[in-house]
């Protein structure tokens, strides 16, 4: 009886445009079995093409294809790139440092510089660009964190110090938000929480501001 229902299962299968592997897959019968049963119920032409042309391993070879395609181009390209730009020089930096604060940099304090992202390179360049660029003591430095509720502030806290190379002694307490990271879409995040790194004092943080004022201004 349970080999008449696979047989009536195999043939149903079938009419809905599965092929052999497809049904094998479903039910665990052998090849050959499913050949002497189904030699009556040719797949349509229409229906093989789609079939070969939408194969799962197929699709898959054509993905990896296409991905070592775009690997080796955005290398090709990084190459070109870092022979053409190199190394800033002092000026370049400092006008890099303005872009990048002009839009990712606080606006609402004037007394000091501070910028807050996820992206443990965007803040190095920061720290960079204020002690080489701003002469701002890298002792004068100023970072906390923004965790959620299930981060191991220990562990956050020396990844952070240890990719920025700042001591703990120059972090605030963390601020803990009341949500959980596995709650928080994270597509493209780094997964250390937000890091907000404050540095300078008036005098340079208003050089700042009127500098990008100029540039504001120059191409409004």
């Amino acid at each position: 009886m349970a080999r008449l229902e696979e047989h009536e299962r195999a043939l149903s299968l079938r009419k809905q445009g599965m092929s052999y592997s497809q049904i094998k897959k479903i039910l665990k019968l052998s090849k050959s079995t499913l050949s002497v049963w189904l030699k009556d119920y040719p797949l349509p032409k229409q229906r093989i093409r789609e079939l070969r042309d939408w194969n799962e391993q197929r699709i898959e070879r054509y993905r990896e294809t296409m991905k070592r395609k775009k690997e080796r181009r955005l290398e090709e390209i990084y190459k070109t790139q870092k022979k053409d730009i190199r190394l800033l020089n002092k000026r370049e930096s400092f006008i890099a440092g303005l872009m990048l604060y002009w839009g990712e940099g606080t606006k609402s304090r004037r007394n000091s510089l501070g910028i807050s992202n996820s992206d443990p390179a965007v803040i190095k360049f920061f720290i960079y660009w204020a002690t080489n660029i701003l002469a701002i003591p890298k002792n004068k430095i100023k970072v906390q964190l923004h965790l959620y509720k299930d981060m191991n502030i220990g562990e956050e806290t020396k990844y952070w110090s240890n990719s920025l190379r700042i001591p703990r002694k120059q972090f605030n307490l963390p601020y803990i938000k009341k949500t959980f990271s596995k709650r928080i879409n994270h597509k493209g995040s780094f997964g250390h929480g937000t890091c907000q790194v404050r540095a300078g004092n008036t005098l340079i943080a208003e050089k700042v501001f009127m500098s990008i004022k100029v540039i504001s201004n120059l191409y409004s």
